[in-house]
């Protein structure tokens, strides 16, 4: 089976994203494939979504894509204002240049999600594409039981389901089970008939509490996760050049929350 690299919720981190795909690089990879999320809350949607293109065998819809086509509805005020600000630097007018308009296109019609024998890939979780949390929470039961979401879930999942969406990179077992990457040394071994639920983490804006850029590659029988240290400086020193963008979106780098 080929090598794959799976990557998610860039948000216009340039920083974060040329030193994943430089060792994406090393590593033999066949194809690279994205969540989605490229755009919103960082400041190079741009340069991140032409790069991606270029790069990636699909990339699937966000809700930041979604939203800056369609309209910030259910952000919060910091996320809309950096998915309006992404919106004007994203969308053409009429002498814009045809790679601009040919970037826009590409962000309508990307699909919602992808299937690859009894891989599934989407953004967020086979119930919506792309606004449903699938949570460590989810999957805790007073009762010892495995929740009514996870069962749902499980149920449209043939053998492997990869997300993004939380931010939070791990594994979630068709008991209603999640692991940490740490606590499985950062290699799932993927064995015969098992059902899971891979959260691959986020490239540009990880949220647990590790600010290292965070990806997976994946063979037949193992998930590999990867995390990377970036400057991440500099990408703060670009949000705070630019008024449309919250602060906190630079601040929230240094310490992975």
């Amino acid at each position: 089976m080929k090598k794959i690299a799976i990557i998610s919720d860039i948000h216009a981190n340039w920083e974060a994203l040329n030193v994943v795909l430089d060792d994406i690089k090393q590593r033999n990879v066949d194809i690279i494939y994205c969540l989605g999320d490229v755009i919103g809350y960082g400041p190079s949607p741009t340069e991140c979504l032409e790069r991606t293109i270029q790069v990636c065998d699909f990339i699937l819809m966000g809700n930041h894509e979604e939203a800056v086509l369609s309209g910030a509805f259910g952000f919060n005020p910091s996320a809309k204002q950096a998915v309006d600000w992404t919106r004007s630097k994203l969308k053409p007018g009429f002498f814009s240049s045809s790679r601009k308009k040919f970037r826009w296109e590409v962000l309508k019609n990307l699909p919602l999600c992808f299937t690859e024998g009894e891989r599934l890939f989407v953004h967020a979780s086979p119930r919506d594409p792309t606004m449903d949390y699938v949570l460590k929470s989810d999957t805790e039961d007073v009762f010892g039981e495995i929740p009514e979401k996870i069962r749902e879930i499980f149920d449209q999942i043939d053998k492997v389901c990869f997300v993004g969406h939380t931010h939070m990179p791990g594994i979630i077992t068709e008991d209603s089970q999640w692991f940490s990457p740490d606590e499985f040394d950062m290699v799932w071994e993927h064995k015969n008939g098992e059902k899971v639920i891979c959260n691959v983490g986020s490239v540009g804006q990880p949220r647990d509490r590790d600010n290292r850029a965070c990806y997976v590659t994946f063979t037949e029988k193992e998930i590999f996760y990867h995390r990377l240290p970036y400057d991440f400086k500099k990408t703060q020193e670009k949000i705070h050049k630019i008024p449309q963008l919250d602060n906190r979106n630079a601040k929230r780098l240094e310490f992975g929350t």
